[in-house]
């Protein structure tokens, strides 16, 4: 009897022995099988085709479907990058086209405006003055609405005279200065900076344009610029009517516009550019301000390569 017993017990520790044995060895081969989808899983989310598998296991039908996600995705992004740059190209080439006979208009009008007109061909000169002025605001406006998405902004940053960005961001609000009165004081630098010239002109210019824009007729807009180790500081300073302290974050924020400003024309597009370009090249931007105070806005640019 004590003969039975001593085997069944033995059986039966063998038995679990050999469950115990099957249960780990399963579970490791879960682990492991997990372990690969996860790698899986995290190539495919960069982009990587993962490695084939022959067999007809969770695992290979899991890597087939993933393989196939990564192709359409490829392909769509691929897709979207060429619908891109065709916007880009179109929007580029429609602006050039419109703004040099508006440019002319903008010209004619204005030489017409100093000959000694009857009271009849005045006035119509000086519509014809501020319809200009109007399409050539939404076109400006226009051409920066298409750069809202970040994605159309590809800069190429190389080393640049940051000097030569202040003039010719200058040039592109002197128009607007002259017509308030608005003296652009500029303070000569022999500073390089690491940055895309275009786009960071662009986003100058757009600081400059808000600080002529709310700043009082016969003012000033202080242009300077201070080194620091590691960035250039461009430094635009206005006389204007300044922005809140709950606001200042907020202005860079795409079509934020204060109620303060609602009477004048804007999508509240221009500063969303400026952090924008900046953020893409290792830059970024701050503002103090006081309501009633001015404003000022510094355009931090890298000295070196980032």
């Amino acid at each position: 009897m004590n003969g039975y017993i001593l085997t069944a017990l033995i059986t039966l520790g063998l038995s679990a022995f050999l469950c115990g044995a099957v249960i780990i060895r399963y579970r490791r081969k879960t682990e492991n099988t997990l372990d690969s989808l996860l790698q899986a899983l995290d190539g495919a989310v960069g982009g990587e085709l993962p490695a084939a598998s022959c067999d007809e296991s969770l695992d290979g039908a899991v890597r087939e479907r993933l393989n196939r996600v990564v192709q359409i995705t490829r392909m769509q992004s691929d897709i979207a990058r060429e619908e891109r740059d065709v916007i880009k190209s179109l929007i580029s080439d429609i602006s050039h086209q419109v703004r040099t006979p508006l440019t002319n208009i903008m010209l004619y009008t204005g030489l017409l405006k100093e000959q000694s007109l009857e009271e009849g061909a005045a006035a119509l000169t000086d519509k014809i003055d501020r319809q200009t002025e109007k399409l050539d605001f939404f076109m400006r406006e226009l051409v920066k609405s298409s750069y809202t998405e970040q994605a159309m902004i590809s800069v190429s940053p190389e080393m640049i005279n940051v000097e030569e960005v202040i003039d010719t961001a200058c040039q592109m609000t002197e128009l607007a200065a002259m017509k308030k009165n608005i003296d652009l004081k500029i303070e000569k630098t022999e500073a390089f900076c690491y940055a895309d010239k275009k786009w960071t002109t662009e986003a100058l210019g757009n600081v400059l344009e808000n600080a002529v824009k709310y700043s009082p007729e016969q003012s000033a807009v202080q242009i300077t610029t201070v080194l620091y180790e590691s960035f250039v500081c461009v430094r635009v300073r206005d006389e204007g009517i300044g922005i809140r302290e709950e606001e200042q974050g907020r202005v860079f924020e795409r079509f934020y516009r204060s109620d303060v400003v609602k009477n004048e024309p804007g999508f509240g597009i221009g500063l969303y550019l400026v952090r924008a370009v900046l953020s893409k090249q290792g830059g970024y931007a701050r503002i103090k301000s006081k309501p009633g105070e001015g404003t000022t806005v510094e355009v931090y640019l890298a000295r070196t390569k980032v």
